[in-house]
């Protein structure tokens, strides 16, 4: 009985060899799988802050201060608000831009469209820094019509078409340069995109002036203010390594040199 029943004893052996080696087999391909899919590390964070953000101003309201444009504004004085409470200024936070540029060569900013906001007579941001052949995309938050266009009307530019509430209007800049869009039903309306090769991400500062830079691949950059369609201040050049995950500016990112007002103690 031994001797007949040793074949079937020894296949069985050698059916559960064969199958714990196929489930070996198969884990180690499951784990090559899995780390193929695991995900990237996550790219390092810059942080940083302003220096000299006070000294900026819109335009529109500077041009408001002028008493022959006869625009009607009025300031209450006060006697506890500080000569520093009364100076006007920029708000940093929709009206300043800081990008981060490649040192040489074109930048890798993302292909996605830039969503702008326009609402109270104002677009958020104000400041547009694209990568070449980068879209914006406007968004009408007003209960009421926008017709945005390009100042100079350049060829294949953003022409005055109507965008109603709640609409959307995608546009993609012709080439690289500074373009001023206004609004025929709301002359508040001044806004600014400036195509910029070497661009690699955007941010703006909170109202403190800090700033934080997210996605960036390690390298070398210069950080970069734009105010009004315009760089403002000096670059500050930047290097990002791979660790850690949090890493700090080497020092402030000067957009702006203050300037003696003679408005600004009355």
């Amino acid at each position: 009985m031994d001797v007949i029943g040793e074949k079937p004893r020894r296949q069985v052996g050698l059916g559960r060899r064969l199958a714990a080696l196929g489930l070996a087999l198969g884990a180690l391909l499951m784990g090559d799988v899995g780390a193929a899919q695991a995900p990237a590390p996550a790219k390092p964070l810059l942080k940083g802050k302003i220096q000299g953000g006070e000294a900026l101003v819109n335009p529109v309201w500077a041009e408001a201060k002028d008493p022959k444009n006869h625009r009607y504004t009025f300031r209450a004085p006060s006697a506890t608000a500080s000569p520093a409470a009364r100076k006007l200024t920029a708000y940093l936070p929709k009206e300043l831009t800081i990008a981060a540029l490649a040192k040489s060569g074109p930048g890798a900013s993302s292909g996605k469209p830039v969503v702008v906001t326009v609402s109270g007579g104002r677009t958020t941001p104000v400041t547009i820094v694209l990568g070449e052949g980068q879209s914006v995309e406007f968004v009408n938050a007003d209960p009421f019509s926008h017709k945005l266009y390009d100042v100079a009307k350049v060829k294949s530019g953003l022409a005055p078409e109507e965008t109603i509430k709640g609409g959307r209007r995608k546009w993609q800049p012709p080439g690289v340069g500074v373009y001023e869009l206004r609004d025929v039903l709301s002359p508040s309306v001044r806004s600014w995109i400036v195509v910029e090769p070497r661009v690699v991400a955007v941010t703006t500062p909170a109202p403190d002036g800090t700033f934080a830079l997210r996605e960036l691949e390690p390298g070398s950059y210069d950080l970069q203010g734009f105010f009004m369609g315009k760089a403002v201040g000096k670059a500050l050049a930047v290097d990002v390594q791979l660790v850690p995950a949090e890493q700090e500016a080497p020092g402030a990112l000067v957009v702006g040199e203050p300037k003696k007002d003679a408005d600004e103690d009355k």
